[in-house]
């Protein structure tokens, strides 16, 4: 089975590097040609000269920043975009974090070619798909399709769930975000304002993590990753507010007043315009220091 690799960032890269090691026929594009000749080097794949290229391939995969991107991919540009090269049958296996909504009106496009639209985005960040161990969200309306790219998509992840229709997929994934973003502002507030009072850090996260309070980012993020200040998650601020605000959208497009969304939207929205869309989802935790340093401290510590 030939794979087209359509964006090879911080996850794109080890996730059509594994496929490679699994002795798939990879052939990847990206915009950076430095990085694209770097990893062509490193792994012995096919490189595709320009976009359409790819058109020669069973199944294309894109593991790109946006929604927006993947469709401008396949359906804008010269003949069409990408999908006006593929040859009837294709299937595009969309693994970005992708809007819902849209993902189901580009599956209708791509329908009208005859292409079969899947969406698969991951879970388990950039070590978890350097290990080929990611999570993988499945959203389809052909079931044959799945079932002939779960070899491919097997050689990306070891827990597929095919969560139902097209689209669904994107939904989960920006779900799932949306309640991680939650949970490290909220573990980030209480450690920075029990810090404040004159609390321990450290003893508070391992209280926490014995307690009710016990979240993902409380056991593997807030020692490791804030506490000691490495910040080094590999997933950006960016591509979080972007989540979130798509999980936040997704309540308002099915007619649901969810506010908590709303306001976590805005808060990792405001930090993304602060540090800068590429910085590092977890230094978010440096901002809202700062702004816990400019409010007064309680009457009872003065």
């Amino acid at each position: 089975m030939r794979v087209g690799f359509i964006g090879i960032g911080n996850m794109g890269s080890p996730m059509a590097g594994n496929l490679v090691k699994k002795g798939f026929d990879v052939a990847i594009f990206d915009v950076d040609a430095e990085r694209m000749a770097r990893f062509a080097q490193e792994y012995g794949c096919r490189l595709a000269g320009k976009l359409l290229d790819l058109a020669v391939n069973d199944v294309i995969v894109t593991m790109l920043p946006t929604g927006h991107i993947v469709r401008q991919v396949l359906l804008d540009g010269a003949e069409g975009g990408l999908a006006g090269a593929l040859k009837p049958g294709t299937i595009v296996i969309d693994m970005s974090s992708s809007e819902p909504l849209g993902t189901q009106e580009l599956g209708t496009e791509l329908a009208k070619r005859q292409l079969v639209l899947i969406d698969a985005p991951v879970s388990g960040g950039v070590q978890r798909a350097q290990t080929g161990k990611l999570t993988i969200m499945i959203g389809a309306n052909d079931a044959a399709a799945v079932e002939r790219v779960k070899p491919v998509l097997l050689g990306m992840g070891e827990s597929l769930f095919e969560t139902g229709p097209l689209g669904s997929g994107h939904a989960i994934k920006a779900l799932n975000n949306y309640v991680a973003a939650a949970c490290f502002a909220a573990t980030a507030e209480a450690v920075l304002i029990g810090e404040r009072f004159g609390l321990d850090p450290a003893t508070m996260v391992d209280i926490m993590n014995l307690s009710t309070g016990r979240n993902f980012m409380t056991e593997m993020a807030m020692k490791d990753q804030v506490l000691n200040q490495r910040f080094a998650s590999g997933f950006s601020v960016g591509l979080l507010a972007k989540d979130v605000k798509i999980a936040a959208d997704l309540g308002e497009g099915v007619g649901l007043d969810a506010p908590l969304s709303r306001l976590v939207a805005d808060r990792w929205a405001a930090a993304r315009d602060r540090l800068g869309p590429s910085r590092d989802h977890m230094e978010a935790f440096l901002i809202w220091k700062q702004n816990l340093k400019s409010s007064p401290r309680p009457a009872a510590q003065r």
